[in-house]
């Protein structure tokens, strides 16, 4: 019986993009069932595989997620472990609700903020923020504006935006085809319908 030798993997387009911007901006991408999202300092990012996400989740917006966080760490923490964070308790629990605002800040400039919305419970505070996340958060502030004046600078710059903008380009292709629904059901509708297309 004649055996098909497999020499090639398809590959998301959105993830393509975002390993992109992430070589671009000095990350390798890896993929481990041991970790949901960590970096070693040294320019290695390991992700969830897909097995371990949630069904809203997507490499794409993970990628996004972390590099929201290294905005919000700024360049001295780019080679320390995990932008320099601690997850074991709450000694950095204000970085990460400014890092989630500035993400939605961002992605809401793209039309893309309940796309690349974060995962895991803060996707609660993140769902509940006002129309501008600045919003309510004036002790916050400080560390948004300097994050978001960094996306202008390297190594952020022009890889960030420049992974928006085509992501938004590539639905705005699916939207012109008519497929921002696809694949959708009415229980559980399409990330991609999630998308704000610009005017």
């Amino acid at each position: 019986m004649f055996e098909r030798s497999i020499n090639c993997r398809y590959i998301d387009p959105l993830s393509a993009i975002w390993i992109e911007v992430a070589r671009r901006f000095g990350l390798t991408i890896e993929r481990s069932d041991q970790v949901y999202a960590s970096t070693d300092g040294e320019g290695t990012l390991t992700l969830g595989v897909d097995a371990t996400l949630d069904a809203d989740d997507s490499l794409a917006q993970m990628i996004f997620h972390e590099l929201c966080h290294s905005l919000i760490q700024g360049e001295d923490m780019l080679h320390e472990p995990d932008w320099g964070l601690f997850n074991t308790d709450d000694r950095d629990h204000a970085r990460e609700l400014a890092c989630i605002r500035l993400q939605a800040i961002l992605a809401d400039e793209y039309g893309l903020r309940e796309l690349f919305a974060p995962t895991t419970d803060f996707r609660l505070a993140y769902d509940a923020f006002p129309a501008d996340p600045r919003e309510g958060a004036r002790e916050l502030l400080p560390l948004i504006e300097a994050g978001y004046a960094r996306i202008s600078r390297p190594p952020w710059h022009p890889h960030l935006r420049a992974g928006l903008e085509a992501t938004a380009k590539i639905l705005d292709v699916l939207d012109d085809f008519g497929a921002l629904e696809a694949g959708g059901t009415e229980a559980q509708p399409s990330l991609s319908s999630r998308y704000q297309r610009r005017r």
